[in-house]
């Protein structure tokens, strides 16, 4: 049987249980006392009925970050979790081990960046404090949005982006983690949404594809990998992961590159996706390839760093802009892979192969070519004429004949 109680000095009413022979006290939140009944009237019912307590749990903030951290880092792949984490520790600061920056340091390069168009840096960015978990209202989140807006400028896509992480974090804590919110709602899924702008793509002409392979002649390595993120379309971190393996000279045509999940040596790597997929090699990319093959490979990579290991990602972007500046060249892996999304949607291929041949989603690749494809829309707009025969639509419940 449960009661209501009050604390000396304190107008808040506590239920009052026992539990496993142990006497608890939750708090309603309140000090009317009429609330305080419904609360204990929902509370005993939930009892009756075997159903979880009603009433939000007082959890640290620490505590959640920590194990839903561990979380991710086993459902998702390293980069995956890494950028989670970075939101995380925005939003909340670094307020324990799991969200702490323990790979790299900030550089004074960093520090004295100029700021982006619409960042006031007199306004320090916020994080978002309570005392525990389930004091965190929409509010707190709605504010912390905004004021990293305001304080840095950002763009509506990477706002939505906070509110997205945060909403998978409440979902989590309340389903996976015993985590009882207030009247069981996310308060994370009641921020609005920001209206983000139309996505601007960048890529290369078939003019400015010459001029870049022209450019890295000299260097076979490099020009080769350019070459497989233009007429293959492969994301940066799938590029510097092909092994000799992973290029299958027999397939198809020309040969086909298998993007898959691997292990080489103590390292496991996933696709983005998490899916496996194949793209065929085109007869512009094979020669490069064949260059390469001639050139000889050191180890398992089939691009790999000076020293014969894997090549890091953000090492190798750094090593191609600086090939690209020496040549008054600015484009980027992006870009790179944009082209091939691009020039296939200009030739008039249909977004669902475009999307399966770069892992992507239809509905992403309808957001960034869709637009390319005006050529195909060209008979769509023309009404029928005299001389058109129109189909007529049949009356429902009837049979053609």
């Amino acid at each position: 049987m449960a009661s209501l109680v009050q604390r000396p000095g304190s107008s808040t009413y506590y239920i009052q249980f026992y539990l496993s022979g142990k006497l608890k006290r939750r708090s309603t939140g309140t000090d009317s006392l009429q609330i305080a009944k419904e609360k204990l009237r929902q509370f005993e019912s939930a009892q009756a009925r075997g159903d979880a307590l009603p009433l939000p749990t007082r959890t640290p903030i620490t505590d959640v970050l920590t194990a839903y951290v561990s979380h991710i880092r086993t459902v998702k792949t390293a980069k995956s979790a890494q950028t989670d984490i970075y939101y995380l520790r925005d939003t909340f600061g670094p307020v324990c081990d799991a969200v702490r920056v323990t790979s790299r340091k900030v550089s004074p390069k960093v520090k004295k960046r100029p700021p982006k168009p619409g960042q006031d840096r007199r306004r320090k960015a916020q994080v978002i404090e309570a005392n525990c978990f389930e004091q965190i209202t929409t509010a707190d989140i709605a504010g912390f949005v905004s004021g990293q807006m305001k304080s840095r400028g950002l763009a509506p896509k990477t706002a939505n982006r906070y509110r997205e992480i945060l909403t998978r974090l409440f979902n989590w804590a309340m389903t996976q983690h015993g985590i009882r919110m207030p009247n069981d709602k996310n308060p994370a899924a009641a921020v609005e949404r920001y209206k983000e702008h139309a996505p601007e793509i960048s890529f290369l002409t078939l003019e400015q594809i010459e001029e870049q392979l022209e450019a890295l002649a000299d260097n076979v390595k490099m020009q080769s990998a350019v070459a497989v993120l233009i007429f293959a379309g492969l994301r940066r971190e799938e590029l510097v992961w092909l092994t000799a393996d992973d290029l299958d000279w027999k397939a198809g045509t020309y040969g086909l590159i298998r993007v898959r999940a691997k292990t080489v040596g103590e390292e496991s790597w996933q696709p983005k996706t998490k899916r496996n997929r194949g793209v065929p090699v085109s007869s512009r990319l094979r020669p490069y390839l064949e260059k390469l093959r001639l050139k000889g490979l050191p180890g398992p990579w089939l691009f790999p760093n000076s020293e014969g290991g894997r090549y890091d990602p953000d090492n190798f972007s750094s090593d191609l802009r600086t090939l690209n500046a020496a040549k008054r060249l600015d484009w980027s892996n992006l870009d790179y892979r944009h082209t091939f999304g691009s020039q296939l949607a200009m030739k008039g291929e249909s977004l669902y192969k475009i999307a399966t041949l770069m892992g992507n989603s239809p509905e992403i690749c309808r957001r960034h070519y869709a637009a390319l494809m005006p050529e195909s829309l060209i008979d769509s707009v023309e009404f029928p004429s005299e001389s058109t025969p129109v189909q007529q639509p049949v009356a429902v419940g009837s049979r053609a004949i």
